[in-house]
């Protein structure tokens, strides 16, 4: 029926007779000449009705935006003058020779085209937005790169293996969905966070390379870059050490960079994750950013000034400082005042600064700031060295927890580097490595595992568990992306030894760890060979490679809202009575019943 999409449609069909379907992207009446732009998947083409035919001619005198139409017509040339060389089609047009509507449409909410229009009514017209070209291109992009990850993965020996959704309630970090059985009373499976136990499952049954594209669901606070239910490209494998997954990994984002946007990625380089909080304030910086942070915490530790010297005194303390080449001419003094009201977000105090006017003069006269008087020259002149600073520049300095002054000064640093100019183009990636095995958790006053409980330690750092387990690092690394983590993954624990001395570090009984993971345990203890792997987020990458798009919304099909709900199809919703009863469940609170 069709013989070419509307968008493929060039000067090499000319004077051929064609049949198109599509949808009434803009009707235009020029004085008893009637045009339509018809639109599908490929784009649109230009359609010329004119009362020599019509029939055709008052079908689409009737026609009005997204009637669903088919349309039959000779291939000719575009008038002189008015050529379109924005479109595939742009030097055509097709004289309509018959015309049906499919499908009439009532006036949309939105034009295809509005670039303008609010995010909850794209949303609550979510089939309506997906046509708009935009829309299309990113999900087309997404496809790409699903496809290119396949691939290249189904080339290097891994295998797609499925993994079950309805899984059982482990503690691995956040928030789980939960899903009550009908058939066990009071019991519950779980939406699984990750496929990660699965897939260490699938090494000790010796598939060796394992991936999937898979659902994955975690019950958390939303943002911008955060889906309840996001996707990844999970992987697996066998007898690999950290550096050997690395590269093969790489080079599976290399290919997907490749096939998405034609974009050659270069080589990735590695930084520890000690070294990206000293420099950057975070453990995936972006490296399109030029500014560099100044670590002051020694330094400030002899000075009278008592933010800075409490700060420096105390345990996990952090006085750092960022210097902005130029900042004088740079920065107003209001800008200046709204970086503090900035940096609060992240819960700094308050945020010091000195402008340097002149150098040589280590006093007010000098140095601009209100802080100048509470330094001594000494002090003053080795902070100036230590930021390597000159005339015109302005310092801004954070001293705090070490938490806080990484999150505010490093949010700080990728602000003003991209609105002041110290920002290149296109992507940097990088490998954080040797990460710390665990945090402590002040509230619980235990340590707690930094990525998950199955990331093994470094061979050399075992010994520390017991003794000091703040000072171990794991086997684990990520792959950060122009100030996004994309990636991340760690070499496992294969001995169910170090699997039940790593529990014990945790906090977690052994009568916990029988009930959570004992089938983990079980399974250690059957030859379970060396194992590690790495989980990529694609909604993350596809944004990523669609630049202009600041939220994963923009590509996933059906996405939910910061709240957590669809409003396309109204859900989470009110379930009936009679389904509650089914699952042995009361409601604590009135919700109307459906």
């Amino acid at each position: 029926m069709r013989t070419n999409y509307c968008g493929l449609i060039d000067s090499s069909y000319l004077g051929q007779a064609v049949t198109v379907f599509g949808w009434v992207h803009r009707r235009r009446d020029h004085g008893g000449v009637i045009f339509i732009d018809l639109r599908d998947r490929e784009g649109l083409l230009q359609v010329v009705i004119d009362p020599d035919t019509p029939e055709a001619f008052a079908t689409a005198d009737q026609s009005r935006n997204e009637y669903v139409m088919r349309i039959s017509g000779v291939v000719r040339n575009r008038p002189a003058g008015t050529l379109n060389t924005n479109l595939k089609s742009g030097e055509i047009e097709v004289l309509a020779k018959e015309i049906e509507v499919l499908n009439a449409s009532l006036t949309p909410p939105f034009m295809m085209d509005d670039d303008t229009i609010n995010e909850e009514t794209r949303l609550k017209y979510r089939y309506l937005d997906l046509r708009r070209q935009q829309m299309q291109n990113n999900l087309r992009l997404r496809h790409r790169v699903a496809s290119s990850a396949r691939r290249y993965l189904d080339d290097m020996g891994f295998i797609d293996v499925e993994t079950p959704f309805l899984y059982k309630s482990t503690p691995e970090g956040a928030r789980e969905f939960l899903v009550p059985s009908r058939v066990h009373d009071g019991q519950f499976y779980a939406l699984p966070q990750s496929p990660q136990l699965f897939k260490q499952l699938l090494m000790v049954a010796g598939f060796d390379r394992y991936y999937q594209i898979v659902k994955c669901f975690r019950d958390e606070d939303l943002r911008a870059d955060r889906q309840p239910e996001f996707t990844q490209i999970d992987i697996e494998t066998s007898f690999l050490n950290e550096r050997e997954i690395q590269d093969i990994m790489e080079g599976l984002i290399k290919t997907i960079w490749k096939a998405g946007v034609g974009v050659d990625l270069p080589d990735f380089p590695r930084m520890t994750y000690a070294d990206a909080m000293r420099r950057y304030g975070s453990d995936k910086p972006d490296l399109r950013v030029s500014l560099e942070l100044t670590e002051l915490t020694a330094l400030m530790k002899t000075v009278d000034f008592k933010v800075f010297r409490a700060a420096a005194d105390m345990k996990g303390g952090r006085v750092a400082a960022l210097c902005v080449p130029g900042g004088n001419e740079k920065f107003s003094r209001k800008e200046i005042d709204d970086m503090t009201t900035f940096v609060a977000i992240y819960g700094a105090k308050g945020l010091a600064y000195i402008k340097v006017n002149d150098i040589t003069k280590l006093n007010e006269e000098g140095l601009q700031s209100p802080i100048v008087k509470f330094l001594n020259p000494e002090s003053l002149g080795a902070i100036l060295k230590a930021c390597n600073a000159k005339n015109g520049d302005v310092i801004f300095f954070c001293a705090d927890k070490a938490k806080i002054v990484n999150d505010s000064l490093g949010a700080l640093r990728t602000k003003i580097g991209h609105e002041k100019g110290f920002a290149e183009k296109g992507y940097r990636p990088l490998w954080v490595v040797d990460f710390p095995a665990y945090d402590y958790d002040e509230e619980s006053k235990r340590y707690v595992s930094a990525h998950h409980p199955f990331t093994a330690p470094k061979d050399e750092h075992v010994a520390l568990m017991e003794s000091d387990p703040s000072r171990v690092l794991a086997k684990a690394y990520d792959v950060a992306m122009n100030g996004w983590e994309i990636g991340g993954g760690s070499v496992r624990i294969h001995s169910p030894e170090l699997q039940a001395k790593q529990f014990a570090v945790l906090g977690i009984s052994p009568a916990d760890q029988q009930a959570k993971f004992g089938f983990l345990l079980d399974a250690l203890k059957y030859g379970a060979p060396p194992m590690g792997g790495v989980a990529f987020g694609l909604d993350r990458m596809v944004t990523l490679m669609c630049e202009k798009w600041e939220s994963i919304r923009d590509v996933i099909a059906f996405p939910k809202t910061q709240r957590g709900q669809d409003l396309l199809v109204e859900t989470p919703s009110a379930v009936t009575e009679k389904q509650l009863r089914e699952l042995h469940i009361k409601l604590r609170t009135q919700t109307p019943a459906a």
